[in-house]
């Protein structure tokens, strides 16, 4: 069988070798990269179990351990069922955090503003992940006392897989998840707003999603339900779109839909590939979104082996690229498949780990409009599965990388960073200070730094990842100081990725 599924995919195993035949060298050189990790609470029995500051240590844990793994990017959970992982006056605090829906962690703390925090302090991004319609997680599961279910039960409707819904036709649905978005951004430094893949529930067989009387209400004019449905589902994606601008625009939208669109049997479009579409069975055209330009960046869950009969990792990941619309394309990867698949093409990767992460890494690296990479999980990376953590340590991400720039927001770079100084620290140490460039737009205010190390000689290129020594989001840092007298250079970084002209200072 093996042997057979090899063959049907040479063509595609060839371009793929091919494309990934780049120097090892070249794999950790990348200076403009997305390295992400879903760490989320639903399904999570740690949080509830230990207490605050049991919490704040493994969070701050996890986070080390990420950017230990090269992550600048993590997609943190805080709105899994129509509930909060911080205080908030619309919905109430998760069960996944407290143990009991609607009780506030005692002693009180704010678990997204740590996370904030926390994520810039290392100049890494934190994107809020938010679920949009589900509001319940199991048939037994109810809303806490004093969830908006209770006060507008019309907005709600009961699946047949026993969990409760937002009912994605209704104006007032959309407004409120809406305005649950416009509280965190304005209450909150966050970067993104993620969403994954759950907007109409997974089709449960034999059953229908009951949205009957909501369809003879809004949906006249409308040739069936499943394009009802997608325009449903788009009024929300543009609403979100058009709320955030309006709010602060430099925040983005970023959307993680299931892997594949429509299969080529469906629609000459799309993949060849026979597994569950997402246009069809959860009514997300997810290219649309990019294409009108309503989302900044997709991560289509590829989260298959590379020969999968089904659904390949190679055909899919050429697939998306020829779709990312000129948005940012990452692709999502599991940790779990990634690690425990063995890599069928021989092509002299990283035989020290022969998995199907070489591969992977690679070929993402060589498609022109693929940016990056999330994982999923994150806790996976943080506990080494399969030694993924050392792999992207020593190999694969072993130099820093900063997240791309949105250019379509804005792309006009902060100011540079001025008063650079370095002093002593101790033996082998040096600590630099700099002041950071004042402005009053939010759009050009510096919010992480890139520190540069340059040995005696050699010419400052901020464009060389391999001299990149540090990214923080501080205004002082201690590093090792080698022998010699070398350059030093700090360049700002803004909110959307552009950076400064450098600073430089010899030491």
């Amino acid at each position: 069988m093996k042997r057979t599924i090899i063959a049907a995919l040479l063509p595609v195993l060839l371009a793929a070798s091919a494309c990934a035949a780049q120097p090892a060298t070249a794999e950790s050189d990348s200076k403009h990269e997305f390295r992400g990790a879903w760490l989320h609470i639903i399904g999570q029995q740690q949080y509830a179990r230990q207490s605050t500051a049991e919490n704040q240590a493994y969070l701050i844990g996890q986070l080390d351990r990420l950017k230990q793994a090269g992550c600048n990017a993590v997609i943190w959970q805080v709105r899994p069922q129509a509930d909060a992982a911080y205080p908030s006056q619309l919905e109430p605090w998760s069960r996944w955090l407290t143990g009991t829906a609607g009780q506030a962690p005692v002693p009180a703390w704010d678990p997204l503003q740590f996370m904030v925090d926390e994520c810039h302090r290392r100049g890494m991004e934190l994107h809020a992940w938010i679920n949009p319609y589900r509001v319940t997680s199991s048939p037994d599961d109810k809303p806490a006392p004093g969830h908006i279910y209770y006060e507008h039960p019309e907005w709600f409707v009961r699946y047949a897989d026993g969990k409760i819904y937002f009912d994605p036709a209704l104006p007032e649905s959309r407004d409120f998840i809406c305005r649950v978005v416009s509280d965190i951004i304005t209450r909150y430094d966050v970067d993104a707003i993620h969403m994954d893949d759950y907007f109409y529930p997974y089709p449960k067989e034999g059953a229908e999603f009951p949205d009957t009387a909501s369809y003879a209400r809004y949906g006249r004019g409308w040739g069936n339900k499943g394009d009802w449905r997608r325009h449903n589902v788009d009024l929300l994606i543009e609403q979100m779109h058009r709320t955030m601008a309006q709010v602060k625009p430099w925040v983005r939208l970023g959307i993680s839909p299931f892997g594949i669109w429509r299969n080529k049997k469906s629609d000459a479009d799309g993949s060849d590939t026979n597994g569950l579409q997402c246009y069809d069975a959860l009514y997300a055209d997810c290219p649309r979104w990019t294409a009108l330009g309503w989302v900044d960046y997709m991560v289509p869950q590829l989260y298959w082996e590379l020969e999968h009969k089904l659904a390949s990792d190679l055909t899919l990941s050429y697939w998306w690229n020829d779709h990312a619309n000129g948005r940012h394309m990452y692709y999502g990867q599991s940790v779990n498949n990634v690690m425990t698949h063995r890599d069928i093409a021989d092509d002299g990767g990283d035989t020290l780990n022969p998995t199907q992460l070489d591969h992977k890494m690679r070929l993402m690296r060589c498609l022109p409009n693929v940016h990056g990479v999330v994982w999923w999980p994150g806790y996976s990376v943080t506990a080494n599965f399969g030694g993924v953590l050392d792999s992207l340590a020593t190999h694969h991400c072993a130099t820093p990388a900063l997240v791309p720039p949105s250019v379509w927001i804005d792309d006009v770079p902060p100011g540079p960073v001025s008063n650079l100084k370095a002093s002593r620290a101790g033996k082998g140490q040096v600590t630099l200070t700099w002041t950071p460039p004042a402005t009053a737009d939010p759009m050009q205010q510096a919010v992480r730094y890139v520190v540069y190390r340059f040995a005696p000689g050699q010419a400052v290129d901020t464009g060389r990842a391999d001299a990149i020594a540090a990214i923080t989001g501080l205004t002082a840092i201690t590093l090792p100081q080698p022998d010699g007298r070398h350059t030093w250079a700090v360049t700002a970084v803004d909110r959307l990725g552009n950076e400064s002209t450098p600073t430089t200072h010899k030491n």
